[in-house]
């Protein structure tokens, strides 16, 4: 009996060792680096490096201008102003002008312009007695939001940096026949497009806007400045382009 248990101990032991060797072939695959790194292992890391990226995209600065929205009484065009992905500001560029419209629109866009930044967001209320002109602002207001949202950050790519391009509104310019206001797109410290976004309009006024703020936009594109000649027969909207393209300049940086 005694002489059974080397035997015995052994077999055992060869045992012992077949065994772990087969655990050890079997654990292998699974704790390969290769392995890991092919089932995904890297992807949190990269996940990670993802995420602030979205974040700073979101938390965008700068200035957005929505589409024009053509009311029964007159254009209606706004213009948000955004610090890290919160509207601080809201004007309207372009709003319902001449005879009572100016009154409706010195009254309701002061409201709505407050109302937006309260709310962050196209969902405010219409001014009561300026359905057609609260109408147009919402829609113009969506416009701008739209243009955020899928930029995810586009409205800092507007305000930051020379090289980039950026737009500018000058301030209105107010002349005898009515409000002049350019707005310029500045890329690389160059003037690419200029545009009035008032102007006078109703009877002669809107043949004359129509024949002349052509001409200044491209005289202004072409300059580069608001050293640019009044064009024959519009000598008011001429000195009230300038004006207002002149304080977009030095909003620009000159």
């Amino acid at each position: 009996m005694k002489k059974s248990h080397p035997v015995r101990r052994a077999v055992l032991a060869t045992a012992a060792t077949v065994s772990g060797i087969v655990l050890l072939l079997t654990l292998k695959p699974a704790s390969d680096p290769g392995s890991a790194s092919a089932a995904g292992g890297a992807a949190p890391p990269a996940a990670a490096g993802q995420s602030p990226q979205g974040g700073a995209q979101a938390a965008g600065s700068g200035t957005v201008t929505g589409e024009v929205a053509q009311t029964q009484y007159g254009p209606v065009q706004v213009r948000l102003t955004v610090s890290n992905g919160k509207i601080t500001q809201a004007e309207a560029v372009q709003a319902p002008s001449g005879g009572r419209s100016t009154q409706i629109t010195a009254d309701a866009v002061p409201q709505l312009n407050q109302a937006t930044v309260t709310a962050g967001s196209a969902e405010i209320d219409a001014v009561s007695g300026a359905t057609y002109t609260s109408t147009g602002y919402k829609q113009s207001l969506q416009s701008a939001l739209d243009q955020i949202q899928a930029g995810g950050g586009g409205a800092a790519d507007q305000g930051s940096g020379s090289a980039q391009a950026r737009t500018v509104t000058g301030e209105v310019a107010q002349t005898q026949y009515g409000p002049v206001q350019v707005r310029i797109t500045v890329s690389g410290g160059k003037v690419t497009q200029a545009e009035a976004v008032q102007a006078p309009s109703g009877g002669r006024s809107s043949q004359i806007t129509a024949d002349a703020v052509p001409r200044l936009n491209q005289a202004t594109v072409t300059a580069g400045s608001a050293d640019i000649d009044a064009v024959s027969g519009a000598t008011y909207t001429s000195t009230g382009y300038q004006q207002s393209l002149q304080s977009a300049l030095d909003q620009a940086g000159g």
